[in-house]
């Protein structure tokens, strides 16, 4: 299919990108430029006889020594309408586009990481390798958490796994309370993830930092707060991006008192069930574990039988020329190999430490 290709600026890019299927916190311009100041942001938007289909934010991040440059669509590109019969001719015209401008025509590598797919294959993933792109970097730890929101309160409790069940029966038992909380509350949120990273002596190389400039969007991009409280006091608290097809965890904090009481259990149960009934996501994506197997306990457990587990698939890769795609690849190998060093010092400093109870829920955030 062929697409209309037209670069708007990030306040346009936002409010037409809040209606897509597809949307995510990391394709929006108000994340990116407060998360990556120095890297140039391309808002693309995809129209077909007139009518947006999609789009993509592309990174242009510069090379070492001047070698060049890597165009990234980090979950992207995304479909308007990702249940749309032509939804996989769409995608398809959306990366010829991007190959034809990055790739052909500037001579960059384009790097590409598609979203974890509700199918065991991931369909986005497989067209791209049969465009030309490459394997490139894996996540070490890829599946992501997909807890279904369609289900009544009854059939949704059965799905859960027996474990997970009777501790959220136990934590409805433990006197707690439930809030959505506005914007103007985010302060509270901020307070109480300090004190758990002071807590917990981890260093944090989340997004968190940038996540302020994202309570200040319009509806429905503007995450949701929530909180869990008991005897007046605030137990724990959760960062919820709501719009789209895939409501996601961003971030979640709690205090010492939050574990003995469950209160996560009660929290994620009450989130579900607000989702369900103020927004049209059909899935809530819990983000990664680190490997964590407590954490791949707690949230397989949530997902239970009605959810799903899917990985994200490596990134792809794609250059039109030899020299590109080896200077492109070569920065992403040292990239991992620097990643990797810095998640080994950070184990030997604190081996217990679990940085997925401090960060986004999606670990690829860098």
């Amino acid at each position: 299919m062929r697409l209309e290709t037209r670069m708007v600026s990030g306040e346009v890019w936002d409010a037409t990108i809040a209606g897509l299927d597809e949307v995510c916190q990391e394709q929006l311009y108000a994340f990116a430029t407060g998360r990556w100041p120095s890297v140039v942001q391309e808002p693309l938007l995809f129209l077909h006889d007139g009518e947006v289909v999609g789009g993509s934010l592309v990174m242009i991040q510069p090379l070492p020594l001047r070698l060049g440059n890597i165009a990234v669509s980090k979950w992207g590109p995304m479909l308007r309408f990702a249940g749309r019969p032509d939804a996989p001719a769409v995608y398809a015209g959306m990366i010829d586009a991007l190959v034809a401008d990055y790739a052909d025509t500037r001579g960059y590598m384009l790097s590409v990481l598609p979203r974890a797919d509700l199918n065991p294959v991931n369909a986005a993933y497989q067209s791209l390798l049969a465009r030309g792109f490459k394997s490139g970097s894996r996540l070490l730890f890829p599946n992501r958490y997909l807890v279904s929101l369609r289900l009544t309160d009854e059939a949704q409790r059965k799905s859960f796994h027996q474990t997970w069940r009777r501790q959220l029966n136990k934590s409805e038992k433990a006197g707690l309370s439930f809030e959505h909380a506005g914007p103007e509350r985010f302060g509270e949120f901020e307070t109480l993830y300090a004190a758990m990273t002071d807590r917990k002596q981890f260093p944090d190389h989340s997004a968190f930092d940038s996540v302020s400039s994202l309570m200040t969007l319009d509806e429905p991009l503007r995450p949701e707060l929530f909180f869990v409280r008991h005897d007046g006091e605030t137990l724990a608290g959760a960062l919820i991006f709501k719009a789209g097809d895939r409501a996601v965890y961003l971030y979640g904090a709690t205090n010492e008192q939050a574990l003995p009481l469950r209160a996560g259990y009660f929290l994620h149960w009450q989130i579900i069930r607000w989702l369900r009934d103020n927004t049209p996501a059909t899935w809530y994506d819990l983000g990664g574990t680190d490997g964590f197997q407590g954490l791949h306990q707690f949230k397989a457990g949530m997902v239970g039988d009605a959810g799903l587990i899917r990985p994200v698939p490596p990134v792809a890769n794609y250059a039109s020329r030899p020299l590109a795609y080896l200077a492109g690849a070569g920065a992403f190998a040292a990239r991992d190999t620097l990643h990797s060093v810095r998640r080994t010092i950070a184990g030997w400093h604190n081996p217990k430490a679990r940085p997925t109870q401090i960060r986004s829920g999606d670990g690829t955030i860098r």
